[in-house]
């Protein structure tokens, strides 16, 4: 453990910063999986699904979960797989 006063508040700050980033995480790759298993699934609602998920990405690239092109990069793959199911 920490000793000095600051040293001692940057961890629970990296806690409380870890937690948060965690639940986003968690929530970003569940609006994913929804997404993936509609297009398997070829559901009513799988462009709502897509819809939400793409939204999610592009949350943890203004709260600085996901890089850029990361986000780019599964935002594609998303809308690729769904406009294969759509052709």
């Amino acid at each position: 453990m920490p000793n000095i006063k600051s040293a001692k508040k940057r961890v629970l700050i990296t806690e409380a910063n870890y937690m948060r980033n965690k639940s986003y995480n968690s929530a970003l790759k569940t609006a994913i999986k929804k997404a993936d298993a509609a297009i398997e699934a070829n559901a009513d609602d799988k462009a709502e699904c897509v819809k939400v998920a793409v939204r999610k990405i592009d949350q943890a690239v203004t709260k600085g979960i996901l890089h850029k092109n990361t986000a780019a990069r599964k935002k594609s793959a998303l809308v690729v797989r769904l406009n294969k199911t759509n052709a």
